[in-house]
Formats: C-alpha cells, structure tokens, sequence
C-alpha cells in the first residue's frame, strides 16, 4: 500500500504532524505507525504562554488539560512567583483526542523492523511504501553530541485531603542535593491530585527508580500530603545538549528524514520538546512535498536553524556541567530565577536577544571563573574525547 507520508512513531512530535496534516492538508495521504496501544506514551509535555504564538495556541487548546495563569520557583535562599501563564499536555488526553481524529491515518500495536526514506515493513512482514517517510521514535545515540542528562520520576497521585496550591512548582530546589542538581516539579491537576516529578540534572543518571518514589513520598510527607492513591507513574532521561558536531549527526541519518527528539528538535537546557514539535507541525503544514531527497534536506535546514538558535543555551549547559561541583548547580540556577521576568520567559521560548544574553552572563558567576571560561569554550565533541 502506498502513502504520500509515513510518520514511524506516535509520539509527541510525529502525533501533532498527523493532526496538522489531517485538519489542513486532507489531500495528503499520511499514516502515522505507532507500536504500543495508544498515542504518546505515558508523558506530561508542559510549555509557557510565551513559547508559541496565538495561532498556535488555538490550534493546540483541545489537547490542553490545564492551564495555570502563573508559576512558582523555590531555592534556599529565593521563592518567586512568576505571572506567566503555564499548561501541560497529559499522553492520555493527547490519546483520547488524536485517536478518533486520525481514524484510518493511525495504527496502534504495530512494530517496525525496518524503515527507510521511503517504506517501512512491520514486524509482521507487511511492506508499506511512500514518497517520504520520517522517522520519529524517540532520541538516537550520537558520538557527534556531547549531553548531559535530566532524569525524573514522576507520579500522579490523588490525596486524601486537598493540597492547597493553586499554581504549579516548576522548580524547587530545596531539597537535598546529590551528583547534581535535583529539584521537585509540581503540577496541581485538581484539588486533591497532584503531578509530583523528582529531577535530577546529572552527567550521568545512577539512582534507581525506587530512590526517586522514595524522594516523591518523602516531599509529599513533608508538605503534609497524605497520598490515598498513586494514578499512574512516569519516567525518562531527556537529553541537555552541551555541545555537537550538527552535520555530522544528521550524516547519521543517511538521508532518512527525522522529527522530535530524533531530529534533535528540542530546548536543549530544559528538555522541553512541545515547542519545538508545534512548529515543525506547522511548517510541514505549508510544506510542498516533492520528493524525499528535498524533504530530507528541507528537514535538516530546518533543524539546522533551531540548532544555531541555541548555541547559547549549550554555552550556558556547559558552564552548569563542567564549572564547580555538582552539588553546587542550584546556585546557577538560584542566580537565573532572580533575573527579570520577561527574560526568563524569553528563555524558555529560546528568544533572549544580545541584551538578554549579557545580562545573564554579566556579574560574578556562582561558579569558579576559570572553570567557567573553560567550559564556555568546549563547544565541539572533539573537545571532550579526554573527559571521563
């Protein structure tokens, strides 16, 4: 059977594609394959107000399943509010809502054991062709990307009693610190449900999942919560870029068309993926598919911008990572969350302008300067082939 577009996963990135494509190019035949049993996984995908445009805020509202008009950061020595509005994305209700949409343009439970521009064949030994097919299954090993880790558990549970907040935590750090800098993640669903996600920003993610459910029960107990019921657990190490080598990662590909986080399309100091899924959705919207050697290109160029849009941030990763100890992060990040609100919201959209970025940079880091300096200069993978 032949299509115009395969999408192989149904995660995040490759899910808002088929919708887009669905609502507004009908005249493309697409499918989308994905191979557990619903759409998107077991994630929360969370943004800010300020990281899409209002045309995109509207196309995206019926996945939304709560929106906050503002949020909290708590460190040791600061505790803010910031008036910036928030909302998150659950994979049941992305599920509930693409499912039907998609209808004959999805299939569930089907697994691919082969894939290349233009076909893939299913493990049961179904061959389909298309013009272009792009890979999105989730992140790739690269020996062309250096990273850090964010590694998180996170359980939504249901209380016994209210839980009293009424806006989420995205960020609290007063919490004891490991091998790198831990915080707490907050979203409160309901009155009595809450998201709890224990976050940690390491080289190299060592606690077990039992460590962290343990580190989630003893905030709750701290703050009072008395768990009646845990809903549902997720888990993940998202990929924090601290330098890479672009050409020769997507070399990698060998001219296989990637999206999401295969394709390297994501915030590469918080993690935040939605962003930039949205708008790789609305540029294959206005996309005239050709052939799959152009797509492949076009595709990449794309990436390639939001690659040089975030050479900053990767500065800022390194001199988190390679400048002081571990244990210390938090001071970073204490330090940033005092800064002007309208540059922290810049921030989370990847938008700080030159004042911005000076602004950051300007003052005594809480870092060793010449570790700092150090750090800010390794901005190539060969720079790293020593490091331990």
């Amino acid at each position: 059977m032949s299509y115009d577009l395969i999408l192989a996963g149904g995660g995040l990135a490759n899910g808002l594609i088929a919708w887009r494509l669905q609502q507004q190019r009908p005249d493309l035949k697409v499918l989308c394959i994905e191979q557990q049993a619903s759409l998107g996984g077991n994630h929360t995908w969370s943004f800010h107000d300020g990281d899409l445009s209002e045309a995109q805020h509207r196309w995206l509202k019926p996945l939304v399943v709560k929106r906050w008009a503002s949020y909290q950061v708590q460190f040791p020595y600061l505790s803010r509010s910031l008036n910036s509005g928030y909302a998150s994305i659950t994979g049941e209700h992305f599920a509930k809502v693409l499912t039907p949409a998609l209808g004959s343009m999805l299939r569930l439970n089907s697994s691919i054991s082969e894939i290349s521009p233009t076909h893939v064949q299913l493990a049961s030994g179904e061959r389909l062709e298309a013009r272009a097919v792009i890979d999105g299954r989730g992140a790739r090993q690269s020996d062309h990307l250096v990273l850090g880790q964010q590694a998180f558990v996170g359980q939504l549970l249901r209380l016994g009693a209210p839980h009293g907040l009424t806006a989420p935590i995205i960020m609290d750090a007063r919490v004891p610190q490991g091998d790198g800098y831990r915080f707490v993640y907050v979203l409160p669903f309901s009155a009595d449900t809450l998201l709890i996600e224990d976050t940690h920003y390491v080289d190299q993610h060592r606690a077990t999942t039992e460590q962290l459910r343990e580190h989630i029960a003893a905030y709750a107990q701290q703050h009072g919560w008395q768990v009646a019921e845990c809903l549902r657990e997720e888990q993940g190490v998202l990929p924090i870029t601290l330098a890479g080598d672009f050409d020769a990662f997507w070399d990698e590909a060998a001219g296989q068309p990637l999206s999401g986080l295969r394709a390297g399309l994501f915030h590469c100091t918080t993690g935040y993926s939605l962003p930039h899924a949205v708008r790789l959705a609305d540029w294959l919207v206005n996309y005239q598919l050709r052939d799959v050697a152009t797509l492949a290109r076009d595709l990449r160029e794309h990436a390639r911008g939001e690659w040089r849009n975030q050479g900053f941030y990767r500065l800022l990763n390194r001199m988190l990572f390679l400048a002081g100890r571990p244990q210390d992060r938090w001071q970073v990040m204490q330090r940033f969350y005092g800064l002007p609100a309208g540059l922290i919201e810049r921030f989370y959209a990847a938008s700080n302008p030159w004042y911005d970025r000076a602004r950051i940079l300007i003052g005594k880091p809480p870092v060793p300067v010449d570790q700092a300096m150090r750090a800010a200069l390794r901005h190539s993978p060969r720079h790293f082939e020593t490091r331990s």
